[in-house]
This record gives C-alpha cells, sequence and structure tokens, in this order.
C-alpha cells in the first residue's frame, strides 16, 4: 500500500472515530424532553444522561493516554471503541433512571480512550506539514457525530421513544465501529508505541502544566469552548422567549449551523498548513469575539449571523489548539492531547453552568457578554504565541 493511501485510510478512520465518538455523546441531549416525560423527572435531572457522558471522557483521558504509552495508540483506540459500543447498546435498556445515568457515564469512560489518543497518533504518524488537515477532518468528524446524534435522535424519541432513539444511534455506532477496523492501516503500533511507567505519565503532566508552550493550549480550549458552550447551551430558551418566541422544533435548526463549522475547520486546518498555526487560532478567537453584537441583536437573521460568526471561531481555534497539544509537546504527547481534552471539557461544564447563572440574573445579555470575555481571555493568550512564533521566540518559559 502507497504511503498517500495509507494515510488517506488513516485519516478516513480518523473522522469515522471522531464521528462515532460525538454520535454517542450528544444523542442524549436531544432526547431530554422526552425522557423527562416518561420518567416524569426535571429537565435539569434528565441533563444528567449528557453530563454524565462529558465527565466520563473528562476523568478517564489521562488514564486512557498513559496506556496507550504501553500499549500502543491504535490498540486503545480499538478498545475504546468496542467497548463503547457495547455500552451505547445495553444503555438503553437501563431498567432505571440511576442506572441509566450510570451506564452513560461508562460509556464516557470508554469514548475517553478515542479523545486521549487520536490526536497524538496523528501527530505521530503524519509529516508535520499534513498534521493541521488531518486533525481538523478528525475534528470535522467530532462536529458531523454531534450534529447527526442529536438530528436523528431528537425526532425518533418524539415519534416512537428515546430507548428506541439511543437504539438507532448505538447500531449508527455500530456501522462505524466496523468501518474503523476495516480502514486503519496495519502497522501502526510499532511507530507509536512507548512504553513508560505510571510515575513518568504524571511526571509528564507536571511538567506540561509547568510549561507555557503548552499550558498556553490547555487555556485556550478551556476559554474557546467555554465561550462557545455558554451560548449554544442557552439558545434555545432565548429564541423560544420574547422576542423570537419560535417553536422548539425549529429553534433546534439553528443546531445545524455546526456544518458551516465543519467546514471552517477543514479551511483553517488548510491555513495551518501555510502560515503558523497560532495565526489561525488568534484569527478564530477575534471572530468569536466579534460576534457579540449581532448575537444581541433583536433581528432573528442578524442573530443567526451571530452566531454562524461563533461557530466559524471556535471551529477554527479548536482544532488548532487541540492539534498543537500534541504539536508542541517535547515529551509525553499522550499526556499532552489528553490534557487538552480534559481542559476543553472542563471548560464546558464550567462556564456552560456559569453561564445559566447570568442567564436567570441578566438574561441573554449575560450569556453573551460571557462568552465574549472569554474569547477575549483566548485571543490574548493566542496573540502572545502568535507574536513569539512570528519573532522567533521559543515560549519554553516556565509557570512555575
Amino acid at each position: 500500500m502507497s504511503a498517500d493511501r495509507r494515510e488517506r485510510r488513516l485519516v478516513t478512520a480518523l473522522f469515522v472515530s471522531g464521528f462515532a465518538t460525538f454520535s454517542q455523546v450528544f444523542d442524549a441531549q436531544a432526547i431530554l424532553p422526552s425522557l423527562s416525560r416518561d420518567l416524569g423527572i426535571p429537565s435539569s435531572t434528565a441533563g444528567l444522561a449528557v453530563s454524565a457522558t462529558t465527565m466520563g471522557i473528562a476523568v478517564s483521558v489521562l488514564a486512557w493516554a498513559w496506556l496507550s504509552d504501553r500499549i500502543g495508540r491504535t490498540a486503545v483506540m480499538r478498545i475504546s471503541l468496542v467497548a463503547t459500543t457495547v455500552l451505547a447498546l445495553a444503555a438503553p435498556l437501563s431498567p432505571t433512571l440511576e442506572v441509566l445515568i450510570g451506564m452513560r457515564a461508562l460509556t464516557g469512560v470508554a469514548l475517553g480512550g478515542i479523545q486521549a489518543v487520536a490526536m497524538a497518533l496523528i501527530v505521530e504518524v503524519l509529516p508535520r506539514h499534513r498534521v493541521p488537515p488531518a486533525a481538523a477532518m478528525y475534528i470535522t468528524g467530532n462536529t458531523v457525530g454531534g450534529v447527526t446524534g442529536r438530528v436523528i435522535a431528537g425526532p425518533v424519541s418524539e415519534l416512537l421513544h428515546w430507548r428506541v432513539a439511543l437504539l438507532v444511534v448505538a447500531a449508527i455506532g455500530v456501522v462505524a465501529c466496523l468501518l474503523f477496523f476495516v480502514l486503519l492501516p496495519k502497522g501502526l503500533e510499532e511507530r507509536v508505541a512507548r512504553p513508560a511507567p505510571f510515575r513518568a505519565a504524571l511526571a509528564n503532566v507536571g511538567h506540561h502544566l509547568r510549561r507555557w508552550t503548552t499550558l498556553s493550549i490547555y487555556l485556550q480550549g478551556f476559554l474557546i469552548m467555554g465561550s462557545f458552550t455558554a451560548v449554544y447551551n442557552y439558545l434555545g430558551f432565548h429564541l423560544t422567549r420574547e422576542p423570537f418566541s419560535l417553536p422548539a422544533a425549529l429553534a433546534s435548526l439553528f443546531f445545524l449551523v455546526y456544518f458551516v463549522g465543519a467546514a471552517s475547520a477543514r479551511v483553517a486546518g488548510g491555513l495551518a498548513a501555510r502560515i503558523p498555526p497560532w495565526f489561525v487560532v488568534t484569527g478564530g478567537g477575534l471572530i468569536v469575539a466579534t460576534a457579540a453584537l449581532p448575537m444581541l441583536a433583536a433581528q432573528l437573521w442578524v442573530l443567526f449571523a451571530g452566531i454562524t460568526l461563533l461557530t466559524i471561531g471556535t471551529f477554527m481555534s479548536h482544532p488548532m489548539s487541540s492539534t498543537l497539544s500534541g504539536m508542541d509537546a517535547d515529551r509525553g504527547r499522550a499526556q499532552s492531547t489528553a490534557l487538552y481534552q480534559l481542559s476543553w471539557l472542563t471548560g464546558a461544564a464550567l462556564w456552560g453552568w456559569f453561564g445559566g447563572v447570568l442567564y436567570d440574573r441578566f438574561d441573554w445579555t449575560g450569556v453573551v457578554w460571557l462568552s465574549t470575555a472569554l474569547a477575549l481571555g483566548a485571543v490574548g493568550i493566542a496573540a502572545s504565541r502568535a507574536w513569539a512564533t512570528r519573532t522567533g521566540l521559543s515560549g519554553e518559559e516556565s509557570v512555575a
């Protein structure tokens, strides 16, 4: 098999893995109204079906990264996808809410294997100039999977049942898992396995957190994905109330703008192959910051333009930051990429929750200004790194 064909198959396999991951994470978001009605529980309790999966990923990524250093990146990805498929098929059969939430949490733990090592695999296997577009393709798989999970699960849960909706998405996950096994080129294991004791893995974590070169990347994910999640968490509330008063089904169509984000991720990947990636990250953050004014508008089309800008900017910045977490790691690459995943998931959870506090007190305006403040913080960090890149500074200074 030629090198070009192996690369295409690897990138396609990673796209499929990203699709499988995020379709299983966010399908539950679309069934929450049905779940709430069926079990007679408040919406906040139903929401645990989503947050349990997200937190399962967050708490497991470092352990998966350590395991991948011992048995290989692709071995971890195979184990992760198989475990995810089994758990996703079993979760809809849960007899109680508590069991369902537990199964969703375990599904997140299983999914953490993909999130922890996919970017490290890309960086280690591909030539450096091919890493940004390949990483963008992987992030695109995440995006398309997240949208597909929601778009399929929502209508099926309303027409049939939320259990059927989860089973349908899980069945799609089975197909994705099989495709991954077929597409993944053989012979990658020997090139990526890096046996290391657990103590060494912990030392790598401490090293990355003390090193501004990598810490600044984790802060990017923490801030920019917090900015993004805060807006999307409360956009539905804003659209279904005055001055728009849209039906919930129509308001949910706003989420399809994610596909624009997927396209912008591909464009950003191409740009980063020609200009320093930190310039792309900075540009993405600036676009997010400029979305504030249109998002505050009372005209629906202007609001839509603002949401589109927010989405484009986020998907320019986030994939590049994720890529840099592997490219800029001078050691312990799996730990670095896992730390980035942990950072953006924590930011999404924390700022997504705090956005609700501001929404209850200051309405939509509070959410928008939180999003803008977080984006500006990300821009400041990214611009300083872009300047260091331009002037040839190493950025290796310690923060300790």
